[in-house]
């Protein structure tokens, strides 16, 4: 994955979004004939907050319009998303995921619970 432009945006941030733990969890959605296209290709939890992350190996590349679509009904449901292609705009997800972070530590004693698996 890491060897193609879009492959390195992704590694930066994974590493970006590993750095945020335990406040953050990702995921990397397959498409294909076991997934749902459109998906973002990261799916994030930020302290409660979803947000969806399209990579893209630079600014000439635009998302799809099957992905803007579903771009469009993750933020219909209030969720939040970015397209990312170079360290700029890594960061803008990185300062938003802070926000989240810094503002729901100040209105929240407790920093999450475990889940209980049976």
């Amino acid at each position: 994955m890491a060897n193609t432009p879009e492959g390195k945006i992704k590694k930066k941030l994974d590493t970006m979004l590993k750095s945020l733990s335990p406040w953050v969890w990702f995921y990397s959605p397959q498409s294909g004939i076991y997934g749902k296209s459109g998906i973002p290709d990261r799916v994030i939890v930020a302290y409660g907050n979803f947000i969806g992350v399209e990579c893209k190996a630079d600014r000439n590349k635009k998302p799809t319009a099957l992905q803007l679509r579903c771009m469009n009904d993750i933020e219909m449901a209030k969720g939040k998303c970015f397209v990312v292609c170079d360290d700029e705009t890594i960061n803008q997800v990185k300062v938003y995921i802070e926000k989240i972070i810094h503002d729901s530590s100040r209105t929240s004693k407790s920093s999450g619970t475990k889940a209980k698996i049976s």
